[in-house]
């Protein structure tokens, strides 16, 4: 299989931007992936472009967008991707299966939402729909509810959790002070995260504001190639192994209590890399809500089930721990554009191992582990990547 590797990057500011429209946030990043990566956008032979929409644009069919600030592209394949919040890693790995095909020597991939136009209780409602409707669409709170139930599973099973919980909040505010790209870059602290205030309300108990990620709008690109192409270039990074595992979408054919989907996927990733999960310098993980992060840790295999609170309580996620998880900040305080959040993490992970993470940077950075799922780890998603020699 021909080698897919990352050579060029954008990214925009996550949060609540001036731009008018998804289109315009597609064009923010194209360009500037291409330039990044030191090349010609003629130079491009596919288009792959994630957007969840939904709902939140009235202007759907986003591949076509990116022609109108590339002219360049016209006539050459470009395919829109969707796969709830794991959207943008869809498009990465449709990118990867384009260059392994032999089809092209550079695929471009683009990772897009504009969600805060949308009114809030219409937000809610489209995120739901990333839910089994026919079994969970009445729950309040729409699909913090979902997550809300899960949590409330998880205590009754492993206990009270609300200490793992508010540490993971604030372990990802702090990180993400250092992240220019952050919507929300202010350490919260561990005591207002575990409190509940006027402030901090109770979204879907047990799980408060501080456990919820960001109505975001944003965008993120990355200009892929094949290994021996990227040699020659300015900067690489491959993909060592890249996994998808889908499970059932409705909670009542799972355990709510274990990410399984998300386990097979981590499994199976760290087989087709062959290294063990203790080789990763840092992992960028899919925190949409605390709980999530939380049971990722089991998922990966940092701690078995039930114990995923020690990795954050006695500080092995944080930033200067054995296993940095979310040294960006996470969707937490990042944002989470439902589109852009799986491309977002292959930029973060690729800036890191190239060095380029500035404030953000983590002093060992040779292999990292990221994990994008869509719904409540129903399409899980696994890239190990490292920086090519």
């Amino acid at each position: 299989m021909t080698e897919a590797c990352i050579v060029g990057w954008a990214h925009t500011p996550f949060g609540k931007l001036d731009d008018p429209d998804v289109e315009s946030l597609i064009g923010r990043v194209a360009a500037a992936a291409i330039e990044d990566a030191g090349i010609a956008p003629e130079e491009i032979d596919a288009s792959f472009i994630g957007l969840f929409n939904n709902g939140f644009s009235k202007q759907d069919f986003p591949a076509s967008l990116v022609l109108q600030h590339l002219p360049a592209l016209r006539f050459k394949p470009a395919t829109r991707f969707e796969n709830a919040c794991a959207t943008g890693s869809a498009a990465v790995f449709g990118a990867r299966d384009f260059l392994a095909a032999g089809r092209g020597r550079f695929a471009l991939v683009i990772g897009a939402e504009k969600m805060t136009a949308t009114p809030g209780p219409e937000v809610g409602d489209i995120l739901l729909s990333a839910s089994y409707r026919r079994e969970e669409g009445d729950i309040p709170a729409g699909f913090a509810g979902v997550f809300g139930r899960i949590a409330e599973r998880y205590f009754q099973r492993h206990g009270d959790q609300s200490d793992a919980l508010a540490a993971i909040a604030a372990k990802n505010h702090r990180n993400g002070v250092s992240n220019p790209y952050a919507q929300m870059r202010r350490d919260l602290g561990f005591d207002f995260c575990r409190t509940p205030s006027e402030k901090n309300p109770y979204v879907a108990p047990p799980l408060k504001r501080t456990d919820c990620s960001l109505v975001s709008d944003g965008a993120a690109a990355l200009v892929l190639t094949d290994a021996d192409t990227a040699r020659a270039m300015g900067k690489a990074v491959r993909f060592r192994a890249a996994v998808q595992a889908n499970d059932f979408l409705p909670l009542s054919r799972r355990d709510a209590t274990r990410f399984e989907g998300a386990a097979q996927a981590w499994s199976r990733a760290l087989a087709e890399a062959e290294v063990p999960l203790t080789a990763l310098s840092f992992v960028e993980s899919h925190d949409c809500f605390t709980i999530a992060e939380l049971m990722e840790y089991e998922a990966m295999g940092l701690t078995p089930p039930g114990q995923g609170a020690r990795a954050v309580l006695e500080g092995w996620t944080a930033k200067d721990g054995r296993m940095p998880v979310n040294p960006s900040g996470g969707l937490k305080a990042k944002g989470h554009p439902i589109g852009a959040t799986g491309v977002s993490m292959h930029v973060i992970a690729a800036m890191q191992l190239t060095g380029q993470a500035g404030e953000m940077q983590l002093p060992r950075a040779d292999l990292a582990g990221v994990f994008n799922m869509g719904g409540a780890a129903v399409a899980n998603y696994v890239s190990i990547l490292e920086r090519l020699a």
